[in-house]
């Protein structure tokens, strides 16, 4: 037998502090197939970042806080070897960025724009309805929907930069699609703004779901990975992509991503970089309306 595989989870504080039941059976499985699994959360330990070192064989970012990432993007400038690459997460969790590389690949996402002045954009609301995000915003949170430029103008400035994204009406409920790899999931579930708390129901995955799913993964250099869609009469809009979801309402999820993390250990299951910037292609782009109009 050879030496055993050290695995660190980087993960986040739960409210209450209980384990994900998804991350506990893949613990589990992990552990009794051989791997050393240990976790840590960035915000509950003391570290000299200067002293920071790789002590691990892989490390799996579980975490969107910024001081996780801060961290991760430590251990990969020195060699570490990390589940999802620190280069994806880090484009993942900006929203901005994300915009410009789905719709660079031809994936059908709403149309957005950036400033710093939100008075811009009343000549957009008046046309047509938008969701302003924070762009490293997570959950839901710091996100409002405006629907006229009077709403607009009563908006107090925000203190991080945001993205401005088009409003797409869609059913009640939303798709959450969950990948692993090459395998594709979807669950339903009513929409609030605490729907990603609720497990949603599994769904049936349509050829276009997962091509969809499968181009975002490729585009950002994703493995374990989620997306938010919403669905109408003229089709499916990416509105969201987020590294290593919950995967609330996937059947067998911690095996699922038990296994998955092993493949990847393994070298079974490689990862593209992320798509360069320098390589990406306007005229590839896909409008919501030019998606429609197919």
């Amino acid at each position: 037998m050879g030496p055993i595989m050290r695995i660190h989870f980087l993960l986040v504080r739960r409210v209450p502090p209980v384990m994900s039941p998804v991350l506990a059976e893949a613990f589990d499985l992990l552990g009794r197939r051989g791997f050393e699994i240990t976790t840590g959360i960035a915000e509950e330990i003391l570290q000299r970042s200067d002293l920071l070192r790789p002590e691990h064989d892989l490390y799996v970012l579980k975490s969107h806080t910024e001081l996780s990432l801060s961290v991760a993007g430590i251990l990969h400038a020195q060699g570490a070897t990390l589940l999802n690459p620190y280069p994806a997460c880090a484009a993942a969790q900006n929203k901005i960025l994300v915009s410009r590389v789905l719709r660079a690949n031809g994936i059908p996402a709403p149309d957005c724009w950036i400033t710093g002045d939100f008075t811009l954009l009343a000549a957009i609301v008046r046309q047509r309805p938008l969701i302003l995000k924070p762009y490293m915003g997570h959950r839901g949170q710091g996100i409002s929907i405006v629907r006229s430029a009077a709403e607009l103008l009563r908006l107090a400035e925000p203190g991080v930069p945001m993205l401005a994204q088009e409003h797409i009406d869609g059913s009640a409920e939303d798709l959450k699609v969950y990948v692993a790899g090459d395998e594709v999931f979807a669950v339903r579930k009513p929409f609030s703004s605490m729907s990603f708390t609720a497990p949603g129901r599994p769904c049936k995955v349509t050829p276009e779901i997962r091509d969809i799913a499968l181009r975002c993964g490729r585009a950002l250099g994703l493995g374990l990975y989620g997306l938010d869609l919403i669905e109408n009469s003229q089709g499916a809009w990416v509105v969201d992509v987020n590294y290593f979801p919950g995967y609330k309402g996937v059947p067998d999820a911690g095996a699922l991503v038990a296994r998955y993390i092993e493949q990847y250990a393994a070298g079974e299951s490689l990862l593209a970089a992320p798509y360069p910037l320098s390589q990406l292609n306007p005229i590839g782009a896909t409008t919501v309306r030019e998606w429609s109009a197919r």
